[in-house]
């Protein structure tokens, strides 16, 4: 991996008071199941396809909205840290990978994308790390969708969020899907201490290769969302078409494709200048890979106002994740894994 050429922002220093990490861990992975349950019916499709079924999506369509493999491989990764924290090796993922999944009767194994399905079968034929990331989709957006617990166990600590999420990603990823993951996890780790959004989007942009696929889709997507803010001319739906035409490659038929992902999370979080609901339905009406932006761009938001960003009548749906992709996670509440991930006492820089 290349070493990353813009320069590191300011840095961050976390508040004296533990509740306030503690709440604004438990935003950030409440942010991101409701981002998940809100976006998932709207997973790959269109905008015009979006208008025409709901108009414009401003809460839950579905009947029963869950959160998808996003939330369910985030309390894996949770769980993981929680074990192991700044230790984490390579071996520990793995071996976690082979414990909690891959050894395991596969069960539904409903929604997870293609570059979990290539690791599993890699390791099952037992390829190891690196090797087990080789397979077609190791760009994916499958770490970044995993990745805000490395920022809320290093939160204040961008560049330590970035390598433990590589460690993990070492396993199923290779290249921009460890740099997507590498963003997102900064990111959050920055906003689990700032009080703006551009912090977080500075953060984020210190831990990545400034020529990468990533670093450029994120500046185009946060260009674009910024400008259309400014500009009081211009509609919500002017501001998600200018994001989502700032990074998507029109015609492409992958949705999963991490820089884009990310960039769209990051623009749709820039464009709500870190407001939740703004963030999350700004994602989710984009379309694409909506579950996974939606995701992000609430977990972002999430850590950056805490558990009161996120309205009530959001939050009370999100229950204990029910297994549908990793049958290994179900019963675990994402709010027992911020308090899992959150210190006693204060953080130090």
């Amino acid at each position: 991996m290349s070493a990353p050429h813009a320069p590191a922002p300011a840095p961050v220093t976390p508040g004296d008071r533990p509740a306030d990490l503690r709440d604004r861990a438990r935003g950030a992975l409440l942010g991101l199941a409701v981002g998940d349950a809100l976006g998932a019916p709207a997973e790959n499709m269109k905008p015009s396809q979006i208008r025409r079924r709901w108009g414009r999506i401003e809460g839950f369509v579905a009947d029963d909205p869950a959160g998808t493999d996003d939330t369910e491989y985030a309390v894996f990764a949770g769980l993981l840290l929680a074990e192991h924290g700044s230790a984490l090796t390579v071996a520990h993922v793995e071996a976690a990978w082979h414990r909690w999944i891959a050894d395991l009767d596969e069960g539904p194994f409903r929604g997870a994308g293609f570059s979990e399905r290539g690791t599993l079968e890699n390791l099952r034929r037992g390829l190891a790390a690196p090797i087990s990331a080789q397979h077609r989709h190791a760009w994916s957006d499958g770490l970044a969708m995993r990745a805000a617990p490395f920022g809320v166990h290093a939160a204040g600590r961008p560049a330590e969020a970035a390598r433990l999420v590589a460690v993990d990603g070492t396993v199923s990823h290779d290249g921009e899907g460890i740099y997507g993951g590498q963003a997102v996890a900064a990111g959050v780790a920055a906003a689990m201490v700032a009080s703006t959004a551009d912090a977080v989007i500075a953060a984020a942009l210190s831990v990545v290769p400034e020529d990468s696929w990533t670093a450029r889709s994120l500046r185009r997507a946060v260009a674009a969302a910024q400008r259309s803010r400014l500009d009081p001319g211009i509609t919500r739906l002017g501001t998600e078409r200018a994001v989502r035409s700032a990074v998507v490659i029109g015609g492409y038929p992958w949705t999963d494709l991490a820089p884009e992902a990310v960039g769209l999370a990051f623009g749709a979080f820039a464009a709500a200048a870190g407001d939740f609901p703004g963030a999350v339905l700004t994602a989710v009406n984009m379309g694409r890979d909506a579950d996974t932006t939606a995701a992000v761009a609430g977990a972002l938001a999430g850590a950056l106002g805490g558990t009161g960003a996120v309205p009530a009548e959001w939050a009370r749906v999100i229950g204990p994740v029910r297994g549908s992709c990793l049958p290994s996670m179900a019963g675990y509440h994402v709010l027992d894994i911020a308090d899992l991930l959150t210190p006693a006492g204060p953080v130090t820089p």
